[in-house]
């Protein structure tokens, strides 16, 4: 009735001053949700991004340099390249594409790619690995380094163990119907269990129906193609998931993006596809799809939901909800940004989520109408020609599912979740007060720390585990050339001991992170450096001089 009202007093006498009058009115009866929504993005210092570009144009030199070197045999050159017999040929590998993966990436690869050896808990063991040559290859020590505190999985309730509820009950699922599937859902391989777990998840987020895919890269970009295509218009948050961005790619739609968070820029393009339509033709958009995410992995955000819904509804749009990192992580009752800010589940056209963070398991998920998904059911690539969910992993996500819907009897599942909030505002607050720059929401598991110079990211890397702590740190193209950051992942399985170990080693670099360039300090270490190569290349063989060297160092 008030939306009614709300565009005849437009339509009718939009000049007014009674109608406009009526108009604030009856905009103040609309529901509004007044959960606080507090978030910090600390722009980068002026003195910090002089000096990261300095350093990405250093190292940007001195690859050009090695290059050339490799180019006349003067270095050893491991990146694969054509012969000088197929020199004339199309190209197959990009010189300048892998620029930065020869100078840059390589230089710090050894902070990625890392063998675990045990369950990916709040605590880990990793298999020690050395390179000498480089970070081009690496050689297994046959150590193992012990007790590594995780964070960077990202098991925000802890589901990833090999003891309790979820592993007993994946073992029988094991042992009842095996490992492999060996078929799609449409021919031979939908089990009972399948079925199971698909209203199970449909409960849980309040919605008709869902559907199940075996990995959850692929529910983005297999689904957004049989949602949309040539005709229609997708409006992108620009710092969407990159399954989200090809799987609107590979739709055939036209792609606009919008700044990130920012309903006024959403709104400006949501009027412009309404005024304008489409290029050429301006014909009327087919369909008007909006696309974001719940929690933003590299930000630590959380979108603007009530907001994006409200403008969803002015102006007849459908809206797709990612909730890869926030489905179990979010909410009082677990149940994703949806339940954070207390929205009907029915206002979101097209619920997605994956399994493999608080559920600890594989996959992931669409919930919506029950007309949604029998259409994906026919037209989902994913559908049709993906092999089923393994057993074990549908039984892992049934049972840690009933856990946090507290259907298991415990209140196992509240725990975790009060749990998981309190080590949030814990560890974001400790690491506030300390004087670092923390981006995102205050309420979000993810916790990105800024690092932005280049040589930060893998002495972060390398000094946190040599204090065992293992953490993600993230660097230019997956973020912003002056935006590096460390990635911490927050868990209900951290206790306050391990968020204090974590955070002590942390201090060292708050320093560094306010006040980059330490001169008197930085000319000393130079000078003790040099002065200690040189004595080790001059008397490398006196004992006088390796006592000397010894206490240097």
């Amino acid at each position: 009735f008030v939306e009614i009202l709300l565009g005849a007093t437009k339509f009718i006498c939009p000049h007014n001053p009674r109608s406009i009058l009526l108009f604030i009115k009856l905009n103040e009866l609309e529901p509004k949700v007044d959960k606080p929504f507090v978030e910090s993005f600390e722009e980068t210092p002026l003195l910090v991004a002089v000096l990261t570009y300095m350093g990405y144009g250093i190292l940007t030199i001195f690859g050009y340099l090695r290059d050339f070197l490799r180019h006349w045999g003067i270095e050893r050159c491991h990146v694969a390249r054509e012969r000088e017999e197929q020199k004339d040929f199309v190209p197959l590998y990009q010189d300048f594409e892998n620029f930065y993966t020869r100078n840059l990436y390589m230089r710090i690869r050894d902070n990625w790619n890392r063998p675990i050896c045990s369950v990916p808990g709040a605590k880990m063991d990793l298999v020690e690995r050395v390179s000498h040559d480089y970070n081009w290859t690496f050689k297994h020590t046959g150590k193992v380094v012990k007790d590594v505190i995780n964070m960077g999985s990202y098991n925000y309730l802890g589901f990833a163990e090999n003891t309790g509820a979820c592993a007993d009950a994946a073992v029988e699922a094991t042992h009842k119907y095996g490992v492999g599937v060996g078929s799609t859902r449409c021919e031979m391989g939908n089990l009972d269990i399948h079925e199971e777990m698909e209203q199970l998840v449909a409960r849980f987020l309040g919605v008709e129906s869902s559907m199940a895919f075996g990995m959850g890269f692929a529910t983005n970009s297999m689904n957004i193609p049989a949602l949309t295509g040539k005709g229609c218009l997708i409006l992108s948050d620009e710092l969407n998931h990159a399954s989200l961005v090809l799987g609107a790619r590979l739709s055939g739609s036209t792609i606009r993006v919008f700044k990130h968070n920012n309903m006024q820029s959403l709104e400006k393009l949501l009027r412009d596809a309404i005024v304008h339509g489409q290029p050429r033709t301006h014909r009327p958009w087919k369909k008007i799809l909006i696309v974001v995410e719940g929690i933003y992995s590299m930000e630590g955000s959380i979108v603007r939901l009530p907001e994006i819904i409200a403008l969803k509804k002015r102006y007849k749009a459908y809206l797709y909800l990612d909730e890869a990192h926030s489905i179990g992580a979010l909410g009082p009752n677990g149940r994703g940004v949806v339940d954070y800010f207390g929205l009907d589940p029915k206002d979101v056209d097209i619920m997605m989520g994956t399994f493999t963070k608080s559920f600890g398991a594989a996959g992931g998920y669409i919930g919506g109408k029950k007309e949604l998904i029998d259409y994906l059911r026919r037209h989902s690539h994913s559908a049709l020609y993906a092999t089923s969910m393994s057993s074990p992993v549908v039984q892992q996500i049934i049972t840690s599912m009933r856990i946090i819907m507290g259907e298991d009897g415990t209140t196992l599942g509240a725990d975790r979740l009060r749990q998981l909030s309190e080590n949030t505002t814990y560890f974001r607050r400790k690491l506030h007060e300390m004087g670092f720059i923390i981006y995102g929401n205050d309420d979000s598991p993810v916790v990105p720390l800024m690092l932005y110079m280049p040589a930060k990211i893998g002495a972060f890397g390398r000094e946190m585990l040599k204090r065992n702590i293992g953490t993600v740190v993230v660097g230019f193209p997956a973020t912003p050339i002056i935006e590096s950051r460390a990635r911490f992942c927050v868990s209900a399985a951290h206790t306050r001991e391990m968020l204090d170990t974590v955070s002590h080693p942390t201090s060292c670099l708050k320093q560094c992170q306010k006040n980059p360039l330490n001169y008197p300090y930085l000319f000393q270490i130079i000078q003790i450096r040099i002065r200690v190569k040189v004595l080790k290349a001059l008397f490398y063989h006196n004992p006088q001089i390796h006592l000397y060297v010894w206490k240097q160092n």
